[in-house]
């Protein structure tokens, strides 16, 4: 059996139309965050499944050693390839994972690039600000 255990009320940020700039910021850490810690299990996952792969071919060559009956070793074998069948998608799967936390912590640099002097001015001064969009009707 694995040792992987579920993630049971993680670290998610609300999908909320909350757009304020250090909103936006956290909600792209937390994502970034949750990405890399899912790459992390998925490649956990991934050593294991190819681990029990290798080890399934070797009971079903001591199977056909021990000469038992042909069934045992075919059966055997389809596990084997069935766990190194899965292990290429998760390999897929920890890629995707990859991209997207490295994608996520771009897409936070550029945001904070782009808007933390906005904030900074709009943070420290003691007049209110109109909401987006006032001066446009």
């Amino acid at each position: 059996m694995s040792d992987l255990v579920p993630h049971v009320g993680g670290a998610a940020a609300p999908t909320d139309g909350d757009n304020r700039y250090k909103a936006v910021q956290h909600k792209l850490k937390t994502l970034g965050t949750a990405m890399d810690l899912a790459g992390n299990e998925l490649e956990a996952l991934l050593r294991g499944m190819r681990m029990n792969a290798d080890r399934a071919e070797g009971v079903a060559v001591d199977i056909a050693n021990a000469e038992l009956d042909r069934k045992f070793v075919e059966m055997t074998n389809q596990v084997s390839v069935a766990l190194g069948g899965a292990a290429v998608e998760v390999q897929k799967l920890h890629a995707t994972a990859q991209e997207v936390s490295g994608l996520t912590h771009d897409a936070r640099r550029t945001h904070a690039r782009l808007y933390e002097g906005l904030d900074d001015i709009r943070s420290s001064r003691k007049e209110r600000t109109p909401k987006p969009g006032f001066l446009a009707h």
